[in-house]
């Protein structure tokens, strides 16, 4: 069993309970092949999900008192969904630490981005358990912060995207194309680089976590050279 101590120093949290801990930290594999322990973290899973829903919608709703409601839930999704997770626990250095078979380790686990989702939700499900909601509360924010920028701007980005096919079939009758440039990194931090063409010409070019992000960045910059007047093809 490997020791904690340095994941806690690493994510400010010192478990009153490591066998809490311990569980979070344990894929169902590593019971099937060791069949010890307290068990898997699905449970733990199950509560950090609803605890991070919570948290996470009380701290949207304080912060964006004229949002409504449509985009309150969307921007919510938007935070906790597997990738903005997985994202999260792999800064938290909680892949390292997972306890799972060798044959789910053999697959790549420790980067799958469910694996380190389904950490992450533990891990909060272990703390609240441990010591309750404000301990959570002062784990999870702070942690939120840069996903909570990113996510903004990829609603910006995407009305970006629009706004670009919408001026590029008006004016030139065109229709913007994306094409993904590069990808590199693992899987659960891999960055993107795409190109927005018109026509023949590259008009803008971005970077992000996925294509998306990416084109959508492309598509900002492409609007940016429209307003300052520049000709794009």
């Amino acid at each position: 069993m490997t020791d904690t101590d340095d994941l806690q120093e690493q994510i400010g949290v010192q478990f009153q309970n490591d066998r809490l801990l311990w569980q979070a930290l344990t894929h169902r594999s590593y019971i099937n092949e060791h069949g010890e322990g307290e068990g898997d973290n699905e449970r733990l899973e199950f509560l950090g999900d609803a605890v991070l829903d919570f948290l996470v919608g009380d701290m949207l709703f304080q912060r964006f008192p004229d949002m409504p409601e449509g985009q309150l839930t969307r921007l919510r999704s938007a935070l906790v969904r597997t990738e903005s997770l997985a994202f999260l626990a792999a800064e938290a250095g909680l892949g390292t630490h997972l306890r799972m078979g060798k044959g789910e380790e053999a697959g790549g686990g420790r980067e799958r981005p469910s694996n380190l989702c389904a950490a992450f939700e533990a891990v909060t499900g272990a703390l609240y358990l441990d010591q309750g909601l404000e301990a959570v509360r002062a784990f999870i924010l702070p942690r939120l912060e840069s996903l909570i920028g990113q996510v903004l701007e990829e609603a910006i980005d995407k009305d970006a995207r629009s706004r670009l096919q919408e001026w590029s079939q008006a004016e030139l009758n065109k229709t913007p194309v994306y094409r993904t440039v590069s990808a590199t990194g693992p899987d659960h931090l891999k960055e993107f680089v795409v190109e927005v063409l018109i026509g023949e010409r590259v008009v803008g070019r971005g970077t992000g976590r996925s294509k998306q992000i990416a084109a959508q960045a492309a598509a900002r910059e492409a609007l940016r050279s429209v307003e300052r007047g520049e000709e794009v093809v």
